[in-house]
């Protein structure tokens, strides 16, 4: 069903007797074959730049003698020709049509499963007692789109929201608490006052010697198992909860509170981190820390750079509890693959983590350990984002103003949607809008937040494919009919903006699955937008209710069926709904 390489699997046999009249064997042409280009060229090219030194001719010249091999062959379902030194191969019109049958009848679209694997995903991760802010936007919605591809591929994903939530900070978090009184103090978290609490507990412990000394003592309490200070620190950690939950409904994410693996979860393996490497003979002193150097990475002054697992003072390090996490991961959860879906930033430290983990025999060659790394969030000056008073912005706020401007959006291009449904639109188009935005860039680079971009009927935006979809529902309810009965359309191709809308919706699953291969989404996403600009030709140049020959009416009813299916499910793998009205 992934048309492009059955296309080249159906040619291979043609070209493979051409070449060999060439005297060029199957494994120097085969490589270089692949999917054209440029579109308007064909759907799959053989370059012959590099056959030019062997075959001592100009690439141009070899290109236009294998279409001449190759042309009677080839066309009871391709046709070929030869440009720039390229041999361009474009499928026949009923070619494609059987490809967008198999599609149209198959309820997932042509995208396969896969044997299944375990994954755990490590996403997300907020702070307890510490607001959710944009910088939180990219992990979330990265990991939650990777999260729902791996399950539309049949793999098991275990959702870890590695929430911080231990550690030497927690005194004086709880010693506010006690100082506000816990009534007051839940109802600050409750209501998403995080940052100001911390903050407050933050200044009290910089200024009020009294103060640090009780919060010093009650890390000990907590690291001791106290069951007191272990009741106050589950207050702080359920407020901080319920907090992150509302922001998560809104973000419209999988995560829930069974994903919560905090790294209080890890704190009685962190001793056993520590005698595993030891027992393997990699543990070192220095200094008075407990380290491991993994070799390959040395410091600025060119001595061999150690991680640490244990400081002087006896505590613990983040590369302790994610060396204990992958512990956890690989003899608890029985995982295959591990994803961290954290910022570029912490590129070093995986890789560290990761090459310890496999020194000490915590992961072996059957595991693959992965850092699906991301850029920041940028403001239109090139700085990472913040308010006007300079400080981060919160996630909870960026949404509700997303949900605002949607609507004033949605007022201005249809009036006539109100009440509920106008509410409900205006929360699915601006949230969609703010995750797209994120999902459609480049994972690995920075992008700038737009508001008037990200919030445009034109363009690569999640409310230009939302009113596409909407466009289509809308047809259907002209048309009144039974979408059912599309599904065993005989697609009639005979204009090119049938066609080229056809190429593009065949496409996608082999997209899907480059996307999801790579922990892309952006590549999705491109795909969608060409999709719908290229259904948007298609709706202009093609009559679909009016066209009076049956057989055609029913072909461009299906590829509005076919262009609709594929805009849900892949704004769906993005976790973004679609509107049946706009």
């Amino acid at each position: 069903m992934i048309w492009i390489r059955d296309l080249i699997d159906e040619m291979t046999p043609t070209f493979s007797k051409a070449m060999k009249s060439l005297e060029v064997d199957d494994s120097v042409w085969l490589p270089l074959i692949g999917r054209a280009t440029v579109e308007d060229h064909g759907d799959v090219a053989l370059p012959c730049h590099s056959l030019a030194s062997r075959l001592r001719k100009p690439p141009q010249d070899i290109a236009e003698q294998i279409c001449m091999l190759v042309k009677e062959d080839l066309d009871p379902f391709a046709t070929v020709s030869s440009i720039s030194g390229f041999v361009n191969i474009s499928a026949k019109p009923e070619w494609l049509s059987n490809s967008l049958s198999s599609l149209i009848s198959d309820h997932r679209l042509g995208i396969e499963l896969e044997n299944p694997l375990t994954f755990a995903i490590d996403y997300s991760a907020p702070n307890v007692a510490k607001e959710m802010h944009v910088g939180h936007l990219r992990s979330t919605v990265i990991g939650d789109s990777i999260v729902r591809m791996l399950e539309f591929k049949g793999h098991r994903a275990i959702r870890e929201n590695h929430v911080g939530d231990w550690g030497t900070p927690f005194g004086m978090l709880i010693e506010h608490l006690l100082d506000l009184g816990e009534d007051l103090a839940a109802n600050e978290l409750g209501v998403g006052d995080l940052d100001s609490f911390y903050k407050q507990a933050r200044a009290k412990f910089v200024s009020d010697d009294e103060f640090a000394d009780r919060s010093r003592s009650r890390v000990v309490l907590l690291q001791g198992g106290d069951p007191e200070t272990l009741r106050l620190w589950r207050v702080l950690v359920d407020e901080s909860m319920r907090y992150f939950n509302e922001v998560y409904s809104m973000l419209g994410v999988l995560l829930t509170d069974e994903d919560i693996r905090g790294e209080s979860s890890y704190h009685d393996l962190l001793p056993e981190v520590v005698e595993r490497l030891k027992k393997v003979g990699i543990l070192e002193e220095s200094e008075g820390a407990d380290v491991v150097f993994p070799g390959g990475w040395v410091n600025r002054e060119g001595e061999p750079l150690p991680m640490i697992i244990r400081k002087a003072d006896g505590g613990y390090n983040y590369s302790t509890s994610d060396l204990a996490c992958i512990i956890d991961r690989v003899e608890r959860l029985g995982c295959d693959r591990f994803l961290y879906v954290v910022g570029t930033p912490q590129k070093q430290h995986f890789e560290m983590v990761f090459q310890v983990a496999k020194q000490a025999g915590f992961m072996n060659e059957n595991h693959q350990a992965v850092h699906v790394n991301f850029g920041s969030v940028l403001d239109t000056d090139g700085k990472v984002l913040k308010s006007r008073e300079g400080e981060v912005i919160k996630l909870h706020d960026l949404l509700e103003e997303a949900i605002r401007r949607a609507d004033d959006a949605i007022n201005e291009k249809n009036p006539e949607l109100v009440g509920d449904e106008r509410d409900q639109v205006a929360r699915t188009v601006g949230i969609g809008a703010v995750k797209y935005a994120d999902l459609s860039t480049e994972r690995t680079k920075d992008y700038v937040f737009d508001w008037e971009r990200m919030l445009s009927f034109d363009g690569n935006t999640a409310p230009y494919l939302q009113y596409a979809y909407a466009r289509i529902c809308s047809i259907f309810r002209k048309w009144g009919g039974d979408r059912e009965s599309l599904r065993d359309a005989v697609f009639v191709l005979s204009n090119s903006q049938e066609l080229t809308l056809s190429r593009r919706l065949a496409e996608f699953p082999s997209i899907f699955d480059n996307s999801f291969d790579t922990f892309s989404p952006h590549k999705l996403c491109t795909h969608l937008h060409s999709i719908a600009s290229a259904f948007a030709s298609f709706y202009e140049n093609c009559n679909v209710l009016k066209e009076e020959d049956d057989d055609i009416a029913k072909s461009r009813l299906a590829l509005c069926e076919l262009t609709a299916r594929e805009l849900q499910l892949g704004l769906g793998i993005m976790g973004i709904d679609v509107p049946e009205r706009m």
